[in-house]
């Protein structure tokens, strides 16, 4: 509770057992004396506290300071005017049915589209015949138990179904690291700040009647531009690390943020670490659909000689990113009410940054140039020394580093011997229960079960297409390009979402549009037969993914 509504408490209190033994005129010099000795805004706090107007705590001041004995009569009990809402009973049902949050019976209501201000609560209920101040309608309805309120961030809309066990998986990752003493970051890109003579919000002690003037409009200026810093938080150390830099936000800034993080801090705090962990959002310059994040990370891990893994928290939940409140919140705070005129205000006012838990902020200024529009082609995402973990590939993965022609790695990222990732994929392979969702004994008498149908179903449609009965025998004429054994995989994959459909292309040697049409030919027939299929987990996005996943699953199996 703050000091305004503990004083109002402690005079409600006093006025609520005083008052009632005490005659009009010993009320009204009361409170017109609490009021005086309160000093600014004392009338409105007095008013408010005994649940009187304005105007009578105001004749009290007055009668108090004219020094004269106050004059007038003392009214009973219940004398004087009677309050409006007494007066008509319709009043308050009227001013409800204007404010209820929903209106029932009534589609199109007054001041539907307006602000539901005071003033036109009163205008409207003035025009329906219940003449009434606004202040009046400001009294009933806090009486009425309403109070002003802004919106609540709440509602975070429609959840990835995947989103608590991602955080769990996420968390088991992060275990995982910092038990073997490797690092676990948080990264994410703060807002873009102007720099210049801008309003900052917040407010700072200045000189009374001095504050500090700024631009009256927030137009870039052409020559400072904007900051972008790029955060990097230590979540093992408490450490932050900021890379303001001064052109875009891009993929290859985000991992030159982190390189430079890494060869000005983290290898020094972690020296026999051969492994990160790097926890980022959905979107954005580190985002799990941007290639070119990818490609700069691999590089990285050649570089540094780490094996990388990156785990994204899922789609719509990056306000639970843990550096927005270990680190952005206190270098917003920082500066809250200070002008950004410079580059260097930024960086020093981020690394003077602390918190009482020891947070330690280091910040520098980055020139570089980074360009967009960068394109990486699918044959370079190919090449990518990258292995997808099993559980949701698309947003947890690993890079390894490219050690040179002839070294062997000791071990990767998931503590195993490395393995053989250019397996031939086969149709026998793709019937693994690890991608299928069932045993090779179930998914052939599937196939079995619906052979029949399909067979009738192509027969019909051939049918349609001619126009007549066939007047050849079956089998004979062009070859369908899936055998009822494909077509029942190839569908079972499909529904499973463990890759893209361009990519069942390319493993059953057809084109995209065949892929597409025999998912929607054996799809209904899997609805009539009562045999759904639960969508995988896992994804993949290239045959090299596949293969790394068999022959990690082979290896847990056989151990």
């Amino acid at each position: 509770m703050g000091e305004l509504e503990m004083q109002r408490a402690v005079l409600a209190a006093k006025f609520g057992a005083i008052l009632p033994h005490l005659n009009e005129r010993q009320r009204r010099l009361l409170i017109g004396a609490e009021a005086r000795s309160l000093g600014h805004g004392g009338i409105r706090a007095v008013a408010r506290a005994a649940g009187v107007r304005e105007a009578t705590v105001s004749l009290g001041v007055r009668e108090l300071d004219s020094g004269e004995p106050a004059l007038g009569r003392v009214r009973r009990a219940g004398g004087g005017r009677k309050r409006i809402a007494d007066l008509n009973p319709r009043l308050r049902p009227a001013l409800l049915a204007l404010v209820e949050p929903d209106i029932r019976g009534d589609p199109m209501p007054p001041l539907r589209w307006t602000t539901r201000s005071t003033r036109k609560l009163a205008a409207e209920l003035t025009r329906q015949g219940h003449k009434i101040s606004a202040d009046t309608v400001g009294d009933l309805l806090r009486e009425e138990g309403f109070s002003l309120q802004s919106n609540a961030k709440t509602l975070e809309g429609k959840q990835h179904p995947d989103r608590d066990a991602q955080f769990h998986y996420l968390n088991e990752q992060a275990r995982n690291h910092r038990d073997v003493g490797a690092p676990v970051i948080s990264v994410d890109t703060k807002k873009k700040e102007l720099v210049g003579l801008f309003k900052n919000n917040g407010r700072e002690w200045e000189p009374k009647g001095e504050p500090v003037r700024v631009d009256t409009h927030d137009f870039p200026d052409r020559e400072l531009g904007k900051a972008v810093p790029y955060g990097i938080y230590d979540i093992t150390a408490n450490t932050g690390w900021v890379n303001v830099g001064t052109d875009h936000d891009t993929a290859a800034f985000a991992v030159e943020s982190i390189r430079r993080w890494w060869n000005g801090a983290g290898r020094t705090t972690y020296p026999t670490a051969d492994r990160l962990l790097i926890t980022a959002d959905a979107g954005g310059s580190n985002g799990y659909r941007t290639r070119t994040w990818k490609t700069e990370l691999a590089q990285f891990a050649t570089e540094s000689g780490l094996a990388i893994t990156v785990c994204h928290l899922p789609p719509g939940t990056s306000k639970w990113n843990r550096i927005e409140h270990r680190l952005f919140s206190h270098i917003t705070m920082n500066w809250r009410g200070r002008p950004l005129t410079s580059h260097e205000v930024i960086v020093q006012s981020i690394a003077a940054t602390t918190t009482k838990t020891g947070l330690t902020v280091h910040a520098e200024l980055d020139t570089g140039r980074y360009p967009t529009g960068i394109q990486v082609s699918d044959e370079d995402i190919d090449t990518l020394p990258i292995t997808r973990h099993p559980f949701h590939g698309d947003w947890n993965y690993t890079l390894r580093p490219q050690l040179p022609e002839g070294a062997t790695p000791t071990n990767n990222a998931a503590g195993q011997a490395p393995t053989k990732t250019s397996q031939q994929l086969t149709p026998y392979s793709l019937q693994d229960p690890e991608l299928t969702g069932m045993t090779r004994q179930q998914l052939s008498d599937l196939i079995d079960t619906l052979t029949p149908s399909m067979k009738l179903q192509r027969e019909h449609v051939l049918r349609a297409r001619r126009g007549r009965e066939r007047l050849v025998a079956p089998g004979t004429g062009a070859k369908a390009k899936l055998t009822p054994a494909e077509r029942v995989l190839v569908t079972v994959l499909h529904l499973r979402k463990i890759a893209p459909m361009d990519l069942l292309a390319q493993l059953f040697g057809v084109t995209a549009p065949t892929i597409s049409r025999a998912s929607q030919e054996v799809h209904p027939l899997l609805e009539a037969h009562d045999h759904p299929i639960s969508a995988s987990t896992a994804r993949f996005r290239t045959p090299s993914d596949i293969a790394t996943f068999l022959n990690h699953s082979k290896i847990k199996k056989a151990c």
